[in-house]
């Protein structure tokens, strides 16, 4: 049987306690051996982000963010391919590098209400599952989704990157928001691009 490797993609900018929490139930409800967090430097739907940090920086947050989580890892992987960051092309090399594993992407349900707007989603649809985690306000009628995709309705974490980076612009904590063990990192690096 091939270990079935979550592959949640993401700015992480930066990474919160939110993403870390739907990872870890998902290990359980997608029957997951890991979930690798693979930081995208360039996210085809942000290119006109201007408070994108620095990708070394960002990965360096989640790496901080992960350590003592023995199934959970931050990968650079999409660092080392053409950007934009197109899923299907980040999907396509992993299966073709780690032939021995069996990999399912993690998507919230805003991405999944977009899906067809992504690049070659047919692809993915055709060679990968999908779990889907539920997000405030996208609401999904799982009886309608394609056979390898599968809504999972967990706990609704209503924290974002945006709200973190927003607290930081005005000077309020981020305690509770962020992992302890980066939320010193947090202040330093956004506290800089104001």
């Amino acid at each position: 049987m091939q270990p079935r490797i979550g592959i949640f993609g993401g700015s992480f900018n930066p990474i919160h306690v939110g993403h870390i929490a739907i990872a870890r139930e998902l290990l359980t409800l997608a029957q997951l051996d890991e979930v690798w967090f693979l930081v995208s430097p360039l996210n085809p739907f942000k290119k006109a982000a201007t408070d994108l940090l620095d990708d070394d920086k960002r990965l360096l947050m989640a790496q901080r963010a992960l350590r003592g989580e023995t199934r959970l890892k931050a990968s650079d992987y999409e660092f080392h391919l053409p950007k934009p960051s197109y899923t299907w092309n980040t999907l396509q090399h992993l299966k073709a590098d780690y032939p021995d594993k069996q990999f399912v992407l993690i998507i919230g349900a805003d991405n999944w209400l977009a899906f067809d707007r992504w690049a070659r989603p047919d692809y993915i649809l055709s060679h990968f599952d999908i779990a889907v985690y539920a997000r405030p306000d996208c609401p999904i009628d799982a009886a309608s989704l394609p056979p390898r995709v599968h809504l999972y309705n967990m706990g609704l974490f209503d924290i974002s990157s945006t709200l973190i980076r927003s607290r930081i612009r005005e000077g309020l904590p981020v305690a509770g928001l962020v992992p302890p063990a980066i939320e010193t990192l947090c202040m330093r690096f956004y506290s800089t691009m104001i």
